[in-house]
């Protein structure tokens, strides 16, 4: 147990920094924004890009992997919609941002750390098609989810919400750095030493970062009357995605797919097991759902740290 709390608290330790630096007032919260454009715009992308681009085509596309974790995040945000709509009489706006905070993991800012620290071989090729799912088919799918429940008054259908939201895609630099990366890697490119050591700066700058512009965007956040609303939230995102992407899994034999490599199925199970993506709180403020979403997103960090020492023991 001491080995597993060696891998996850540095994780812990650094987003604690972020919070208390802070707190105390050494960064600006308004500077932890720009240090999260820093990496969402650079190192990020950098990060991704070098995942694909240094390795063939035929070594990051993993069929298997992308049906097991995507089906296993659409099965969470059916299910999390369906019972908000029909159990709980939630209005279809509020259900459709309920359900993505149980099914939108954290895979950039704590995922990848975690995984270069327990699984380092896979680590970046599971961030890479995590990002696929995520950027690609998830999030454009509970925004037009939303923009639906916001009334289909106004134009606002879902035909025109989609396009909106694959023509924002198609700028998100997650998007386009995982587009340039397959492609140097379909066309075999080597990049000259300058770039690819350029690149690789930018990419080593990601892990730390990341986690400390988690910690200080926690400073402030009301937490008072949340806890029992957003509980729910916090034990489908830690607990039932990850049973329902293992579940998947363990189907995809059933569906004529060979089974995955120990280490991808563990990547996998691992990378849902992550608290909620941290973007998810941008997409709610568009719909006034900013509090309750903070709320999950400290709750879910939190709680993150028993529950991923527990999967780690667990998955040995």
């Amino acid at each position: 147990m001491l080995d597993i709390l060696a891998i996850t608290s540095p994780i812990y330790v650094i987003i604690f920094l972020g919070y208390a630096t802070t707190r105390a007032g050494v960064f600006a919260k308004a500077e932890m924004r720009t240090f999260g454009k820093f990496v969402i715009n650079l190192a990020l992308p950098a990060l991704v890009f070098n995942a694909i681009a240094q390795r063939h085509v035929s070594d990051i596309l993993y069929p298997g992997y992308l049906l097991a974790y995507l089906g296993g995040s659409l099965l969470m945000l059916a299910t999390v919609y369906l019972a908000c709509r029909r159990g709980s009489g939630m209005e279809r706006t509020k259900a459709a941002l309920y359900a993505m905070g149980t099914c939108c993991s954290n895979s950039s800012f704590i995922g990848y750390p975690i995984l270069l620290l327990t699984l380092a071989p896979v680590a970046a090729v599971a961030l890479a098609l995590n990002v696929l799912v995520e950027n690609v088919v998830m999030l454009p799918l509970v925004i037009a989810m939303a923009e639906a429940g916001r009334g289909a008054a106004a134009g606002n259908s879902w035909g025109k919400t989609l396009a909106r939201s694959l023509a924002r895609l198609a700028r998100n630099p997650l998007v386009l750095s995982l587009a340039a990366g397959m492609a140097v890697s379909l066309l075999e490119w080597k990049l000259p030493a300058p770039v690819s050591r350029t690149v690789t700066l930018f990419a080593q700058a990601s892990g730390a970062l990341s986690l400390f512009v988690i910690g200080g965007t926690l400073v402030g956040l009301q937490m008072r009357g949340m806890v029992k609303k957003v509980a729910p939230v916090v034990f489908a995102k830690l607990v039932l995605h990850p049973l329902a992407v293992a579940l998947v899994i363990a189907g995809l034999p059933w569906l004529g797919m060979a089974p995955l490599d120990a280490d991808l199925r563990a990547a996998a199970i691992m990378m849902a097991a992550m608290p909620m993506m941290s973007i998810c709180l941008i997409v709610a403020q568009a719909y006034g759902q900013e509090d309750r979403c903070a709320a999950a997103l400290v709750l879910t960090t939190i709680a993150s740290f028993f529950t991923l020492s527990g999967l780690l023991w667990l998955l040995g």
